[in-house]
């Protein structure tokens, strides 16, 4: 009787784990019947690959995942990025809580470098200083030549000096990533709830060697998201030719993201050269400071006399959803 009861049981339990499974399945199916894009999409949480990259007295946790989407192709969430290779330079610190190299102007962290910071891209160029603040991460590419990655990945929030030689005419392409504690769901644990989809934004300004301002961050810039998370119901999203957009999605806080979705755009091989074809890709759009949130933050606002200067106020920008969109990768040629 004893192994009549085991083999009862077995096709129990046997029968009750292909029916999750099937039930599962049919939850995503039903799902992606109202999906009509060019996306992979994953649902639920990754595989966390690696906890935290940083480590920052104060700063949240910044780990790397694996998604894999419904079509079996596998994405690293939240971005593929360059942190942690030593060939890639690291920007020059304008303000950094985690190192504590916290400049009160941009000026004392100019007198601060020794000229070994400065990448050359062209041997008679002219060096160029860039100040960034980026919500969270960037990497800097001039003419395809990485020049900088950001020094904090997550949190705390810092701002950076770039500074590269070269000659004009030049292209400027950066990965922007809005980071994730929540691997996968594109969220953070914020305002009492475990999943807060946070937002993202990058303000820049680029100065010649005359001190002069040759270029500002504003919608002439274009912007190409490549990583939508957390979306509740696939059916807000949409695309209108090159745009991705989900401004129809619902951006609330929650505390269950077992079911949401993410959706997953692969980045051309070549986007950071200068060669690239991005004339059919949206342009960027502005966002204000106040819906950034930076006017509580010294890593900004030590630093108004520069991003928003009286003559040339330098926008924060990224794809159309500030919210969702984690992913940006954005381009700009300075004449």
């Amino acid at each position: 009787m004893k192994n009549v009861y085991k083999i009862i049981t077995t096709v129990a339990i046997a029968i009750t784990v292909l029916t999750s499974c099937k039930n599962s399945t049919k939850t995503v199916q039903s799902g992606l019947e109202s999906y009509k894009g060019t996306a992979s999409v994953s649902q639920g949480p990754a595989e966390v690959l690696t906890e935290n990259i940083f480590e920052c007295e104060r700063g949240r946790k910044a780990p790397m995942g694996k998604s894999t989407a419904v079509d079996g192709s596998i994405w690293t969430v939240p971005a593929v990025v360059n942190f942690t290779d030593n060939t890639f330079p690291f920007a020059s610190d304008l303000y950094n809580p985690c190192t504590k190299v916290t400049y009160k102007s941009a000026q004392e962290a100019l007198q601060a470098l020794d000229g070994s910071d400065v990448i050359e891209v062209d041997d008679d160029g002219e060096i160029i200083t860039a100040f960034v603040f980026a919500d969270n991460y960037f990497e800097m590419y001039i003419n395809g030549v990485p020049v900088a990655k950001d020094n904090v990945p997550f949190t705390e929030f810092n701002s950076n000096i770039v500074r590269f030689k070269v000659s004009r005419p030049f292209t400027i392409a950066m990965k922007l990533v809005d980071w994730e504690e929540n691997s996968g769901l594109g969220s953070e644990s914020n305002r009492g709830k475990a999943f807060h989809p946070g937002d993202g934004g990058m303000v820049a300004v680029f100065k010649d060697a005359k001190n002069e301002i040759i270029a500002t961050t504003n919608s002439g810039w274009k912007a190409q998201t490549f990583y939508t998370a957390p979306i509740k119901d696939l059916a807000c999203v949409t695309e209108k030719g090159p745009l991705r957009l989900s401004e129809n999605c619902n951006t609330k806080d929650s505390d269950d993201a077992a079911t949401y979705y993410a959706l997953h755009w692969k980045t051309p091989s070549n986007w950071q050269n200068e060669a690239f074809d991005d004339s059919d890709w949206p342009n960027a759009t502005e966002f204000t400071n106040e819906t950034i949130g930076v006017d509580n933050k010294p890593s900004y606002t030590n630093f108004t006399d520069i991003f928003d200067n009286a003559n040339e106020d330098a926008k924060f920008i990224w794809s159309t959803n500030v919210i969702l969109d984690n992913e940006v990768i954005v381009r700009h040629t300075v004449k």
